[in-house]
């Protein structure tokens, strides 16, 4: 529920950005926040973009700099964010080179548009990168366990963009061989930003990335929704096992 004079009346169809406080019948967000309902999505698809969306802007596009025609190394393929990812990276022109565990996850990369796809549990992605050309943006959620083969694969002039660290979350840095790659190691979140950064963000997400919805370039993947009264189950469900978003619906 958004309360605001200007943009915003009474009865527009709209998704947001919270803060937290989204299990719930009725959240409260800063009008500057929410962006309206993307055409042709139903408020369940909408529900599945603003976190993930917001997530993969700000770091692949801002923190990471991806331009056309360069490679994006994507990791954890099929989650939330690296559906978004996918997606985000092929609209905007680049080579999308995706890593999942198992070989069914990885033909669901391939699916959603990635020009490469490797299963991390049988593969060395750091081999196919290489092979490919090498990476100029990698966006990791591993963390320690991973490094040395982004490294290792990045290009000259390369970033590596950190959203979490579910491996490990201390790196060892070969300093040489970053300084011989010029390359950037980044990160950020997004719930420590202030509200003008967040509002900033969501404008440019309506700017460039709607577009991209609204053409169908990219789509909101949704894997489960359950009544808002079995949100325990949902949360449960939240193994990675599944592809792309789990909705709670009231």
């Amino acid at each position: 529920m958004i309360h605001a004079a200007g943009r915003w009346k009474v009865g527009d169809k709209v998704c947001a950005l919270l803060g937290g406080g989204g299990y719930a019948e009725r959240a409260a967000c800063d009008a500057r926040h929410a962006l309206p309902i993307p055409k042709g999505l139903t408020a369940i698809e909408a529900a599945g973009l603003p976190e993930t969306v917001f997530t993969v802007y700000a770091n692949v596009f801002e923190g990471g700099n991806l331009t056309a025609g360069e490679t994006l190394l994507v990791h954890g393929a099929t989650s939330g964010i690296g559906v978004a990812a996918i997606q985000m990276g092929k609209a905007a022109g680049a080579k999308v080179i995706a890593t999942a565990r198992g070989r069914d996850k990885a033909d669901q990369a391939l699916a959603l548009g990635a020009d490469l796809a490797v299963d991390a549990t049988s593969e060395d992605f750091e081999a196919v990168a290489k092979a490919a050309g090498g990476v100029d943006v990698v966006l990791d959620m591993v963390g320690a366990p991973y490094f040395a083969r982004n490294l290792a694969a990045l290009n000259v002039g390369g970033r590596i963009v950190y959203i979490a660290s579910q491996g490990g979350g201390t790196l060892e840095v070969p300093i040489g061989a970053l300084m011989q790659k010029r390359g950037l190691i980044t990160g950020s979140t997004l719930r420590p930003r202030n509200a003008d950064e967040k509002a900033r963000l969501a404008a440019e997400v309506e700017r460039v990335v709607w577009p991209w919805v609204e053409a169908g370039k990219v789509k909101a993947v949704i894997a489960h929704t359950f009544p808002l009264a079995e949100a325990g189950n949902a949360q449960a469900m939240l193994d990675g096992a599944h592809l792309g978003k789990v909705v709670l619906t009231v």
